[in-house]
């Protein structure tokens, strides 16, 4: 059953929902500002019955973004239980590098799922590029810093950056079948590995 909890982070206010599940987390920490990011992880999650975690700002007509190492606050209750309860993270965050419109970056403290899941996008979501190299992916959608909230969990975790094109269809924030899929099968295998890991990495 979905909590929720309202959040003020540098005077913001926010609306975290979280889902529990399995040792796998979807995160989406700017699900009204990077469209798709809050339905694909709510939608890859329930199929795999992992947790989910997002952020969002109804009813605000320009949403603020804050930096994601600025959102790992002690004070939002529902995120320290994610971080409690999950192995190891997947987050979703949306980039709109016009030189890169169908290329995702996987970047993260965790190098070994990064790649995982990049496999799996080869494989079911093709005609997207899928980026695991760190020196390929620009410095500022690497997802290394410390207090993001991607690499607090045990085992760390990915940061998945995605074009439009990879988060919705048409006018809508409806997520691609294909990619969809592709993380969908990645969280099922991280969620194996991570069920026979005690130490980072995978």
């Amino acid at each position: 059953m979905s909590r929720t909890e309202h959040v003020e982070i540098e005077g913001v206010p926010l609306v975290a929902t979280l889902v529990p599940g399995g040792a796998i987390g979807l995160l989406a920490l700017h699900g009204s500002n990077e469209g798709g990011t809050a339905e694909l992880a709510d939608l890859v999650a329930r199929r795999c019955g992992a947790t989910s975690l997002v952020f969002t700002q109804p009813g605000v007509p320009r949403p603020r973004h804050i930096p994601s190492p600025r959102m790992a606050v002690d004070h939002c209750a529902l995120l320290r239980e994610f971080l409690g309860r999950v192995a190891l993270t997947v987050s979703l965050h949306g980039h709109m590098r016009s030189h890169a419109p169908r290329t995702l970056f996987l970047g993260g403290g965790n190098r070994e799922a990064a790649h995982l899941l990049a496999g799996e996008l080869l494989v079911l979501a093709p005609r997207f590029r899928a980026v695991a190299d760190l020196a390929a992916i620009p410095a500022a959608l690497r997802g290394l810093h410390p207090r993001n909230p991607v690499n607090l969990t045990r085992l760390g975790g990915v940061q998945v950056e995605l074009p439009l094109t990879a988060r919705t269809t048409g006018p809508a924030d409806t997520p691609p079948q294909p990619v969809a899929d592709a993380l969908a099968a990645g969280v099922r295998r991280l969620a194996q590995l991570a069920s026979t890991s005690t130490q980072d990495p995978l």
